[in-house]
């Protein structure tokens, strides 16, 4: 299943994406992608999209997820990208918290906060936890995952790491999580572990690479993150980004207002933003 979540920011409904790609609604059945509705979808998966309304129009989409508790980022993930950071492969997995309010629709504006001058890009993988775990062996992890979607994990290079403290004042301005367009099931992503990946700026390439040269792969990630605490229904991971980022360049490049972006993984759909000062 393709899930979405579409409508004004606050006031999205749940749909479903149906095999022509037409968005239907899923309202009359649950309230939210949120929550105890991701433990167990089968209910879900019983549906004939056919017998949904369809929705009118192209309304905004949201994040994919709604009432997320923990949004958990993992830095320096793919081996191809600390080598251009200069940076070695950690022994164990970076973690860092990107706040729940920066959560935003695929195709909202990437918004660069005042005083910026380092807002960067990274085209990542994330999934999204079904089922409660703590102390999950590896072997059972996929069985917690609700799904997987594209994430554009937005970072202030300059509030990340020149200003002291963890990363997350870096992480987590308003809209600097991007979350869709689809919550894709397991089912439907044959190999989380070979998926491409692309982002573009103005419609130049940017990255171009595959979550193939992932360090901690997505079986050990949530074996991992449970060995230190509960993940819950509706948790997010976004697991890192290939070669390409901004600050990595020679000369270094970033976002500046009437940018626009556009990434992908494959089969988890496409984002667009485009990027505007902070009013």
């Amino acid at each position: 299943m393709r899930l979405v979540r579409y409508g004004e920011r606050g006031a999205e409904k749940p749909g479903l994406i149906d095999a022509e790609g037409r968005l239907r609604d899923l309202s009359a059945h649950v309230p939210d992608l949120a929550g105890e509705v991701l433990a167990d979808l089968s209910a879900l998966k019983a549906i004939d999209p056919r017998t949904l309304p369809p929705v009118e129009g192209s309304p905004r989409l949201g994040a994919c997820v709604g009432q997320v508790g923990k949004f958990i980022g993992i830095g320096l993930n793919y081996a191809d990208h600390a080598a251009e950071t200069g940076l070695r492969v950690p022994r164990e997995p970076v973690i860092f918290a990107k706040y729940t309010s920066c959560l935003s629709g695929p195709d909202d504006p990437i918004i660069i906060p005042r005083g910026s001058v380092k807002t960067d890009w990274e085209v990542e993988l994330a999934f999204v936890i079904g089922r409660k775990g703590r102390y999950i062996p590896e072997e059972e992890a996929m069985s917690h995952i609700a799904g997987f979607c594209v994430c554009n994990d937005v970072s202030e290079r300059n509030y990340q790491a020149e200003r002291s403290g963890q990363w997350s004042k870096g992480k987590s301005s308003d809209n600097f999580g991007p979350l869709g367009p689809w919550l894709v099931t397991p089912d439907e992503v044959a190999d989380p572990g070979n998926l491409r990946m692309r982002l573009t700026v103005n419609g130049e390439v940017m990255q171009d690479g595959s979550t193939a040269t992932m360090v901690f792969k997505v079986p050990f990630l949530v074996s991992y993150l449970s060995q230190f605490f509960t993940l819950h229904p509706g948790d997010v991971v976004t697991t890192g980004t290939p070669p390409g980022v901004g600050m990595a360049m020679d000369p270094p490049r970033f976002l500046k207002a009437g940018d626009v972006v556009e990434l992908e993984v494959e089969g988890l759909g496409r984002q667009r933003q485009l990027c505007v000062d902070d009013a």
